[in-house]
């Protein structure tokens, strides 16, 4: 191997890892700012605002478990399981991502997502989440930026795989 993308022979890989690096440090930067904002505008957990009645609100969601507050308390062994993910991703991202479109994005929503949740794991001992979506008293559990970068990640992975194999039939 040249060193080149194989979807852009002139794309270097060392590009690649740039881009990666600058949608993961873009989604940490905007995680880790939202919810410094929430802190201060919420002092208490259970705090928020309305912002589409029925449908869309802000709060405040000390969530000291993983998605749902599963493994809630288990911060240690979270912590632990977020350095494996990283260290899974970074050391087998050619063989995990292949040479798929746009695979320095997944990268990087993916990695930026674990690191913003990581960051709160081990400063606050919880992740701050503070996007809660509803129908009427039907809620969906609260989450951040980082949760939605990892959910829009592993989705776009999912969709470029089945169009790539689409593509190979």
């Amino acid at each position: 191997m040249n060193g080149t993308s194989a979807f852009n022979p002139g794309t270097p890989r060392p590009a690649l890892a740039v881009k990666a690096l600058a949608v993961a440090s873009a989604v940490v930067a905007l995680d880790q700012w939202t919810k410094w904002l929430v802190r201060q505008a919420y002092l208490r957990e259970g705090d928020g605002r309305t912002l589409i009645p029925d449908l869309l609100n802000l709060c405040y969601v000390r969530n000291s478990g993983a998605a749902w507050g599963v493994l809630s308390g288990w911060q240690p062994f979270l912590i632990v399981f977020s350095l494996a993910a990283l260290a899974l991703l970074f050391w087998r991202r050619h063989s995990l991502l292949g040479e798929i479109p746009l695979r320095w994005l997944v990268l990087g929503l993916l990695l930026g997502g674990i690191c913003g949740n990581m960051i709160d794991r081990v400063w606050l001992r919880y992740v701050v989440d503070f996007i809660d979506f509803h129908y009427r008293q039907s809620h969906f559990p609260a989450f951040n930026v980082a949760d939605s970068a990892i959910c829009v990640g592993v989705g776009l992975f999912i969709l470029l795989q089945w169009r790539e194999e689409r593509r190979g039939k």
